[in-house]
């Protein structure tokens, strides 16, 4: 087992410092902290959760609110049907860019170039602008071994990469809290730190960084800082529910996600890229069919609207 001192000084060789942060007291970010981007890029929205609403409606909804721009999924069930690609994923951006916002990236299910509508995805996006596309997640295969998983996935990352060359596009992983790779987070700087950067990175999400990492995450935020080409910014804080804990989703603010130690590292850092914001909790306090379109669309729009402002309040704090 190597020592404590052996560790650090591995990770000193990565080039990865230990930061001193700390909680941010007595600070109130809720109110309105004023529009335009950040330095970060722009604020998006991610269109699942206006998914009941069509193209002009979403773009309309998300321009009153504040947003810069919007993340489009583009996957099974999405907003975009893959199936339909072609044809609807260009009435989305025509919309989005009619309201007056950025058609800024996509979320797919892409995991393997050779799919059949992997290429006609990628080909779509980039001719309408669009540089940034989500994958889908990948599994490790315990028969492979954690490493043989790894190695495996590399290989497909590496044809991938190939096809976003071709189409000028980034692959960016979300690391997402579970037992698929990159929870951990080291693990993508693995599966990722000799593939070409601006054809595939991450797209590093603080929430589920915070639920696998604990009090560790800034130190694999700097282990993969030069990988991260996108953002996703949500809440959420561990809660026991019939003796079981489990995550609880929650507003931006009312959770455990230290976001004005974590705006600070990424300032320290300067790294920035596109921030997708979701929105995982209850937005209405009634079903949908009860609400009504006006209603449930009044609703949703408050609460992220209300998120929006926080996230502008987290940014400016940090000079961001």
């Amino acid at each position: 087992m190597k020592s404590r001192r052996q560790f650090l000084e591995e990770l000193a060789a990565l080039g990865v410092a230990l930061p001193v942060f700390s909680l941010a007291e007595g600070m109130d970010l809720r109110g309105d902290a004023g529009k335009g981007s950040s330095k970060m890029g722009p604020l998006c929205v991610f269109t699942k959760h206006l998914q009941f609403l069509d193209y002009d409606e979403m773009a309309a909804t998300a321009a009153e609110i504040g947003f810069d721009g919007v993340d489009i999924p583009v996957r099974p069930n999405g907003h975009v049907l893959p199936e339909n690609v072609e044809r609807d994923l260009p009435k989305a951006v025509r919309a989005v860019e009619k309201a007056g916002l950025k058609a800024a990236m996509i979320t797919t299910a892409i995991s393997d170039a050779g799919d059949d509508r992997t290429e006609a995805i990628l080909a779509t996006a980039s001719d309408l602008g669009i540089k940034f596309y989500r994958p889908d997640w990948f599994p490790y295969d315990m028969e492979k071994g954690v490493i043989g998983s790894l190695d495996f996935w590399k290989k497909h990352v590496a044809k991938l990469s190939e096809l976003n060359r071709k189409y000028g596009m980034t692959a960016s992983y979300q690391n997402h809290a579970g037992l698929q790779i990159g929870a951990a987070v080291w693990d993508l700087w693995y599966m990722l730190h000799d593939v070409d950067p601006p054809a595939f990175g991450i797209q590093y999400d603080i929430r589920h960084a915070t639920a696998e990492g604990g009090l560790s995450w800034p130190v694999t935020l700097r282990l993969v800082a030069p990988l991260i080409r996108t953002f996703v910014v949500k809440d959420f804080f561990w809660g026991k529910k019939n003796g079981k804990w489990e995550v609880v989703n929650v507003p931006l603010g009312e959770g455990m996600v230290d976001f004005p130690g974590y705006f600070r590292e990424v300032a320290g850092l300067g790294i920035s890229g596109p921030v997708s914001l979701h929105f995982e909790y209850p937005m209405t306090n009634r079903p949908a069919e009860v609400l009504g379109k006006k209603e449930e669309t009044r609703q949703v729009a408050e609460k992220m609207k209300k998120d929006l402002n926080t996230l502008r309040g987290y940014l400016k704090a940090a000079g961001l």
